[in-house]
């Protein structure tokens, strides 16, 4: 039997770093959410959701297939955004969280996750680089309520300090792929 898997979008961020949202900003002229949607649309998720605080991106998650989740309470910090993500993922088999600025992340590499989660349904499986954890990662339906139980500005590496077992790394086709924008000079890199 296929394993059922979900994609969460996380989506609520404030860019303080950043100086302002930064989801709408353009990486190559695409803006940094509308490329996230993009990637994880042709992905094979059986259900796919974004979680943000901005009707604007609520918006578009429609136009590209994700289920919009309003997230009233983004100032909690990116638990509020989990436990959104995780609560819409009940039924499934497991859901990887992904956040929205990593413009340079391939569908070879999130799709290599999923391979790797399929073989190992029982593992966390997160993408890294040289052996250094990064994002996204895919939680089997297990820990759905640790993810739901998650409080502050932590998301889910704090269920995985909880079960480092349980971590498999999946490496990225290029180092880059982990790259985060954090300020508006990040998105002149080129992969």
């Amino acid at each position: 039997m296929a394993l059922s898997v979900g994609c969460v979008l996380l989506a609520s961020g404030f860019g303080r770093r950043f100086g302002g949202n930064k989801l709408l900003a353009p990486a190559q002229g695409v803006p940094l959410v509308q490329r996230a949607m993009e990637l994880y649309q042709g992905l094979p998720f059986a259900r796919r959701v974004l979680v943000s605080q901005y009707p604007d991106i609520l918006a578009m998650a429609v136009d590209h297939g994700f289920s919009p989740i309003a997230n009233q309470e983004a100032a909690q910090g990116i638990s509020a955004s989990v436990r959104l993500g995780a609560g819409a993922m009940a039924g499934l088999d497991g859901a990887l969280f992904a956040v929205c600025d990593q413009p340079w992340l391939t569908a070879g590499s999130v799709e290599r996750l999923l391979a790797a989660f399929r073989a190992r349904p029982g593992a966390i499986c997160a993408l890294s680089s040289g052996g250094h954890r990064g994002n996204p990662a895919l939680f089997p339906k297990d820990l759905f309520p640790a993810l739901a139980a998650l409080h502050g500005d932590t998301g889910g590496g704090q269920v995985i300090r909880r079960c480092p077992e349980r971590l498999l790394l999946v490496e990225a086709d290029h180092p880059q792929e982990l790259d985060d924008i954090d300020h508006p000079e990040d998105l002149r890199a080129t992969l």
